[in-house]
């Protein structure tokens, strides 16, 4: 759960609360950001971390979720807030 704690400070600090004015304020991308942080974390898909949170009281309370998002509410949240990790990421091997 420290994971997903510290990836909402990140998430926090590094993006605005919502996508747009116009966006239904569901969840920040800050919650977002730390979901799909601890998607990785735990080396899960979409539709698993989606059953895991519903299922993980603690989480939810940590990140403060209403609800659970749809897998691919996540999914978009990945293209929108980290497009270089879709496109494989940044490379730090030397070239």
């Amino acid at each position: 759960m420290w994971v997903a704690r510290e990836a909402l400070a990140v998430g926090r600090r590094s993006f605005p609360a919502y996508g747009s004015r116009t966006s239904r304020h569901d969840f920040t991308q800050a919650q977002l950001f730390a979901l799909l942080v601890l998607r990785q974390f735990l080396q899960t898909d979409y539709r698993g971390l989606v059953t895991l949170v519903a299922e993980w009281q603690e989480i939810r309370k940590a990140l403060g979720l209403r609800k659970v998002p749809h897998y691919s509410t996540l999914a978009y949240a990945a293209r929108r807030l980290l497009p270089e990790a879709e496109k494989g990421g940044l490379s730090t091997a030397p070239s």
